[in-house]
């Protein structure tokens, strides 16, 4: 399974999706994931999963916020091309 990390100004759609799908009231304290990046900052996140991925994304002051607006008015959001995600592990599971 692969495992990235998405900043949250190149969220897409799809992950939006998942997050609102997952959290439709915010995330709490208890979801969020804290972990060390490769530079061995301490990185905090919230998971999402497909089959395939499992996405972790980056906590930031403005995330939540942008769960609400995207679950109001998910037409105002354009889908990212230019996503930015960084591969930290892959596993065969």
């Amino acid at each position: 399974m692969n495992r990235v990390i998405v900043e949250y100004a190149k969220l897409t759609t799809d992950i939006l999706d998942m997050l609102v799908e997952k959290y439709p009231d915010g995330y709490d304290y208890g979801d969020v994931i804290s972990f060390k990046n490769a530079k061995g900052e301490t990185v905090k996140a919230i998971e999402v999963r497909t089959e395939e991925t499992i996405y972790l994304v980056k906590i930031s002051d403005r995330l939540e916020q942008t769960m609400e607006d995207y679950a109001e008015d998910e037409d105002s959001f354009d889908d990212g091309d230019d996503i930015d995600i960084e591969d930290i592990e892959e596993d065969e599971d």
